[in-house]
């Protein structure tokens, strides 16, 4: 990779923390502009310090931080931001882990990080499923609850007999249409509306 910028960022949590640290280190690590936020959590969803700088980066540039939790939520997210560097041809060096994707070493670091957090994905995945596994063995029932009441079905169903049409019934009970869509049948011509108990068999 042909090498141009070294680009900066850091960040510290709180307001009276201090940059100082990371930015000398950042100078000393050759940084020809430093870009930094000032009292945000990794955890927040926006920090226009780091937009900033993925945004000033152009091919054969390398990104410089601290440490790897000055840039990154999670792991999944690290590797997301690097990911998407590598595609632009943005090199990425982390000081405290010495981690350096413009060569071979660093390259090797990162695919083992990727191999770690396709790992942690499998974990998330199977405690999702033995969670849901325990609660439906527990009589839990999942998934989002009726939209509507059986006393607005049974007042659905006499308008439906009366010939009103889906939108009116959706307006006069306070409902979407899409919810009097989902439970209208129609059966020898005529529009009615299914009970509680035969919606949830059907969906079953």
């Amino acid at each position: 990779m042909k090498l141009g910028r070294s680009v900066g960022y850091a960040r510290v949590s709180t307001d009276d923390q201090n940059l100082d640290l990371q930015i000398n280190a950042l100078r000393s690590a050759g940084c020809d502009v430093i870009f930094q936020d000032q009292g945000l959590s990794g955890l927040a969803l926006r920090r226009p310090g780091l937009e900033e700088t993925l945004s000033s980066l152009s091919a054969g540039d390398v990104l410089v931080v601290w440490r790897l939790d000055r840039l990154g939520r999670s792991l999944l997210d690290l590797l997301g931001t690097i990911e998407r560097l590598h595609v632009r041809k943005v090199g990425f060096r982390s000081l405290t882990e010495t981690i350096d994707t413009t060569n071979a070493t660093g390259r090797l670091m990162f695919q083992i990080m990727g191999a770690l957090a396709e790992f942690e994905r499998s974990l998330i995945a199977e405690r999702t499923k033995a969670g849901l596994n325990a609660a439906r063995e527990r009589g839990v029932r999942l998934g989002r609850p009726s939209a509507i009441t059986p006393e607005q079905i049974e007042a659905a169903r006499v308008l439906c007999d009366q010939g009103v049409k889906q939108v009116q019934i959706a307006s006069a009970l306070g409902i979407s249409s899409s919810t009097v869509s989902r439970i209208v049948c129609v059966k020898e011509g005529r529009t009615g509306l299914k009970s509680p108990r035969k919606e949830h068999s059907d969906a079953t």
